[in-house]
Formats: C-alpha cells, structure tokens, sequence
C-alpha cells in the first residue's frame, strides 16, 4: 500500500468512527456540571477520561454496526456514503480496529479513582450495544428505551468516573427526555425510508401506520421530562445546591420549547436521524443551552 493509499484508508478509518458523534459522550460531564464541580481541575480530568473511553468505546460499536448493517447501508439513500458501505476500507481493517479501541476504552479507567464503578458502567454500555446492535433495534420500542438506555449511562458513567452520587431525579429527567430524542431519531430514520409497501425492508420492528404512534409518545414523553423537571425544583436537592431555587423554574418553559421544536423539525421532514448532534450543532440550541446555564449561575450566585 503507497504512502497516499494508507494516509486515505487512515481518513476514511477515522471517518468510520464517527469523531462527530463523540459530541453526545460530553454528556458524562452533566452529574460535574450539576454537581457544581466544573471548577474542580480533578473533576473535570476525570470527565475528560470518562469522556474519551465512552468515545472509543462508541467508535468501536459503530464500526461493528457497519460491518453487520453492511448490504443494508449499501442500498440506503444516506447511509452508503459510510466509508465501509463506500469502499473506503475493507471489512478486516474494521475488524482489526474494534478490539484496540475496545482494550484501551477499558485501559483508561485505571486513571480513575473508583476504576471499578466505571468499568461496570462502561461494560453495561457495551453489553446493551451489541444486544441493541444484534437483537434490540428490530423489536418495536425496544430499540428506543435501549437507546435512551444508552444515553443514560453515559450520564451514569459521568457519576462514576468523577465519585458523585447518583441522582435519582436526574436519571428520572434523563430517561424521559432521551426516550423523546429516541423516538425522533426513530421517526426520522421511518420518514426517510417509508414507501407505500411499509417499512420491514428498513430492519425495524415498524410499519408505515406507526409514525404517528411514535410521534404522539415522543412528544408526551418530552412533556414527562419537563414535569419531572419542575417537581424537583421543589425537592430538596435543589435547596441544598442554589440560593435561589425559584429560578430554576424558568428551565422548564425553555425544555419544553426545545423538545417541542425538535418534533416540529421531525414532523416536517428537516430534522437529521440524529437529534442529539442535531441539537448540539444547532445554534438556536446554542443559545437556549447557554439560557440554561445562565439561570443555573444566577440561581447559584446571586445574593
């Protein structure tokens, strides 16, 4: 192999792990930042840690996925221009790279101070991927709470690696709203795909009649997020961390705009099969994320 070939077939390998979607793995940083440890150097190494062995280890499931989706990506209208789908690399150099990011995903938790809670998180992410990977993504409503799962535990993992205990209320908050971007990811993947003859040729457990199920239970499970959301300003917890809990409530209107807006996206046929990146690179996301975070800081600072 020429010097050129190897350096494109290294692109195309990085491609293949999809870097932007490591964007959803900042999510182990969520329990520091609610934690308000965002200033501690410890914490914050500690997520970046977490944070690159959820994004191997992610790199890794991707790559899988492409191997067993190959035929199948071969005839979607989008997802041929996957590298592997494309050519770009063969089915043994992805082989050969699952198990080195899969070693060094778990090699990193030994610079963690609680190694063990992490691997067990990180191993219970890896076992429900492949299960969602082989079995669960064609079962109706089992792929989406396996996915809201998955995103779950990324959150769970941010707990471990930085030692903050678990919050019930946020993982109540977490499942209900990575329930709804599940079912918007679902949803849009059905629109691109759908025909006349239903949606079995896609491999999911859907027809072409269940759009607008899963559009009436993502929307309500948006809904949940945000009920949640406003019954823990109340609570306890939130007394303890802000001087002024009553601000938080002004999060609740903004989670419902946020959620709202992406299924109006879905609905109209404009929103990616990938609503978290979606919404990370959004910059009306943006701004309402930094909306979130500014009445977090008043609600911590203010006298």
């Amino acid at each position: 192999m020429t010097k050129e070939k190897g350096d494109m077939a290294l692109k195309a390998m990085i491609r293949a792990m999809r870097p932007h979607h490591w964007l959803k793995n900042g999510l182990v940083f969520i329990p520091i930042l609610l934690n308000h440890e965002v200033f501690d150097p410890e914490s914050l190494g500690h997520g970046l840690v977490a944070f690159i062995s959820f994004s191997l280890m992610a790199s890794s499931i991707y790559l899988l996925n492409d191997i067993v989706d190959f035929e199948a990506d071969r005839r979607h209208p989008t997802k041929c221009k996957r590298p592997l789908a494309a050519g770009e690399i063969s089915e043994r150099q992805a082989y050969m790279a699952v198990p080195v990011l899969l070693a060094t995903a778990f090699a990193l938790s030994l610079l963690l101070p609680q190694p063990k809670l992490f691997v067990l998180a990180l191993t219970a992410y890896l076992g429900l991927a492949l299960a969602y990977l082989f079995v669960l993504k064609r079962k109706l409503l089992v792929d989406v709470l396996g996915l809201a799962a998955l995103h779950t535990l990324r959150i769970l993992a941010g707990n471990a690696a930085a030692a903050i205990p678990l919050s019930s209320w946020l993982l109540a908050f977490s499942m209900f709203l990575f329930l709804s971007l599940a079912l918007v990811k679902r949803y849009a993947e059905l629109r691109i795909t759908q025909d006349q003859s239903g949606l079995k040729k896609a491999g999911r457990g859907y027809h072409a009649e269940d759009i607008e199920a899963l559009s009436q239970l993502g929307m309500a499970s948006g809904c949940t997020c945000a009920l949640i959301l406003a019954l823990y300003v109340d609570s306890a917890a939130v007394k303890q961390l802000y001087r002024h809990p009553e601000l938080i409530w002004l999060v609740c209107p903004i989670v419902l705009y946020q959620i709202s807006r992406v299924w109006f996206l879905a609905r109209r046929g404009t929103m990616p099969d990938d609503p978290l990146v979606f919404m990370i690179r959004d910059w009306r996301s943006q701004v309402t994320g930094a909306l979130v975070l500014l009445i977090m800081v008043a609600a911590t600072i203010l006298p």
